[in-house]
């Protein structure tokens, strides 16, 4: 009978064996992961821990964090009334209509551009694509310009030419239109990646699907798009939905450049990341900031989770 020591000899051998060979084979691909597993661990799991954690204490960016467990959400949710009166309505109401309409048109447009030739298609596809790119800028040049209150601003000027009003309107700073100009606004460069995905998508159906299809019996191009272009394109119509509702619940600059200060003017325009940013880079209250950043993780996980489940393959 071997002896015990001569048996864990072979056992170790036997997987030092098995781990040259998992490494010969696998290794490799870890290998070529472990750069963006690296910095996926540092700039998003350990922020959000972080912040997850600093969401249980008072921290004021200077002295050490101060344990107060449900405190701050407690507040939030209970004695917060700017959150729970504005902050809350104002993003449910922003998300709900710049999302959905940002997304239709996204998928409107990708199927318009998909039936012209390559030339036309690729001049406007970069013309629809490029105001998501220097929204910044045509925020300053174009936007701020054409409502400007003053009655060298375009909008102003043209109504006061033809006298539908007699006195100037302040649109970014009345509360009366301040919300509506955002939503134009961020419907009018929502059309970034998510655009791109649909349009890939569309162009990349086989077309003997639309033939097999009417010969079929499909009549119309509606019913092309409902029972062929879009079961096709299922997992680009999923990424554009997951992007639409990140973008529209991360939204929070678009109110704070129009209206230039933060609070927006009575509270008109104040999205959750303003209200984020005022209690964190304006009153330094980092521990309470931290909690309102986590109700909208939250709020964002939910919203993706119910998309997941309308857009994924199923099994």
């Amino acid at each position: 009978m071997p002896a015990p020591q001569k048996l864990t000899t072979q056992a170790g051998l036997k997987r030092r064996s098995r781990l040259r060979i998992w490494a010969k084979k696998e290794g490799s691909a870890y290998l070529f992961l472990a750069p963006y597993l690296i910095l996926f661990l540092i700039f998003i799991v350990l922020p959000v821990a972080v912040a997850i954690g600093l969401s249980f204490t008072n921290f004021n960016a200077i002295q050490m964090p101060r344990f107060v467990g449900l405190q701050n959400y407690i507040h939030l949710l209970t004695a917060d009334s700017v959150f729970m009166q504005y902050v809350l309505p104002n993003t449910l109401k922003f998300s709900l209509l710049v999302g959905p309409i940002g997304y239709i048109l996204s998928f409107l447009l990708a199927w318009v551009l998909a039936q012209i030739q390559r030339g036309p298609r690729t001049v406007l596809a970069l013309l629809i694509y490029s105001p998501s790119l220097t929204a910044g800028v045509a925020m300053q040049v174009v936007w701020i310009t054409l409502f400007n209150g003053d009655p060298s601003g375009y909008i102003n000027s043209l109504l006061l030419r033809t006298g539908l009003i007699h006195q100037p309107i302040q649109w970014l700073q009345s509360p009366e239109y301040l919300m509506t100009i955002m939503m134009v606004v961020t419907i009018w460069s929502s059309m970034g990646i998510g655009f791109l995905a649909m349009l890939a998508g569309v162009l990349n159906i086989n077309s003997e699907m639309y033939e097999a299809g009417y010969i079929d019996g499909i009549k119309n191009r509606f019913q092309e798009i409902l029972y062929i272009t879009i079961p096709t394109m299922k997992p680009q119509m999923l990424f554009g939905a997951v992007m639409a509702v990140v973008s529209t619940f991360q939204a929070g600059a678009i109110g704070v450049q129009l209206s230039g200060t933060n609070p927006t003017p009575q509270y008109a325009g104040q999205l959750i990341v303003n209200h984020i940013e005022d209690y964190g880079f304006i009153r330094y209250e980092m521990g309470y900031a931290s909690a309102i950043s986590v109700v909208l993780l939250v709020m964002i996980w939910i919203c993706s989770k119910l998309v997941w489940k309308l857009f994924a393959e199923k099994d």
